[in-house]
C-alpha cells in the first residue's frame, strides 16, 4: 500500500453491550509487536470494549492459542498480531501461509478474528505498517474483529454458555435433583 493512496475505512461499529477481545501476539520483533498492540488496544477502547493480551512464541502458535481460547473462554472476538520478515529460506512461506490458513479456518468456524500478522520483506516495511501514526495495522486488525462481532450479534444475537463448561452429574437428594461437578 502506497502511503499516498487513500482507502475507504468502514465507520466504527457500535455495541449495545460491551465487547471483550483477546489480543494474541507473537512478539518475535518486540518493537513491531508493541506498536501493533498499541494500535489494537486503541481501536478496541474507542468502541468501549475491553481486552486481554497474551503472548505466544511465534506466528504459527497464534491460531492455536485463538482456537483454544475460542473453546475455553468467553471472548467475543480475537486479534491476531505478529510479524514475519522474509529470510533466506522457505520458512517464511510456511509461517505466512500456515498462520493465515489457521486463522481463516477458525474464522470459517464462526470466530470473529482480525488478522494483523504482518508478512513483509524487511524491517522498514514492518515499521511502516505497525506504527500507530502510520498504517496502524494493529488497529486495522482490531477494527476487523469488531466488525465481525457486530455482524455476529446482528445475525445471531448474543451467545451464552460459550466456552468451557465443567461436566455436571445430577444426584437425587431427598427427592430433589441437584447438579454437582463431576470429579
Amino acid at each position: 500500500m502506497a502511503a499516498s493512496e487513500e482507502h475507504y475505512t468502514l465507520p466504527r461499529p457500535s455495541f449495545d453491550k460491551p465487547v471483550k477481545l483477546l489480543i494474541v501476539v507473537a512478539p518475535y520483533y518486540r518493537q513491531i509487536a508493541d506498536q501493533l498492540i498499541e494500535g489494537a488496544r486503541g481501536e478496541i477502547e474507542a468502541c468501549g470494549g475491553t481486552h486481554d493480551t497474551i503472548e505466544v512464541p511465534g506466528a504459527l502458535e497464534v491460531p492455536t492459542a485463538i482456537g483454544m481460547a475460542g473453546r475455553l473462554s468467553n471472548y467475543d472476538g480475537f486479534v491476531a498480531l505478529g510479524c514475519v520478515i522474509r529470510g533466506e529460506t522457505t520458512h517464511y512461506e510456511t509461517v505466512c501461509n500456515d498462520s493465515s490458513r489457521g486463522i481463516t479456518l477458525l474464522g470459517l468456524q464462526g470466530l470473529a478474528i482480525g488478522n494483523g500478522i504482518l508478512t513483509v520483506e524487511n524491517m522498514d516495511q514492518a515499521q511502516a505498517r505497525a506504527e500507530v501514526a502510520g498504517q496502524n495495522k494493529g488497529g486495522g486488525a482490531a477494527a476487523a474483529a469488531l466488525h465481525l462481532i457486530a455482524l455476529a450479534r446482528k445475525w445471531g444475537g448474543p451467545r451464552s454458555g460459550v466456552g468451557f463448561q465443567p461436566a455436571r452429574d445430577e444426584i437425587q437428594i431427598a427427592g430433589q435433583t441437584k447438579d454437582t461437578p463431576s470429579a
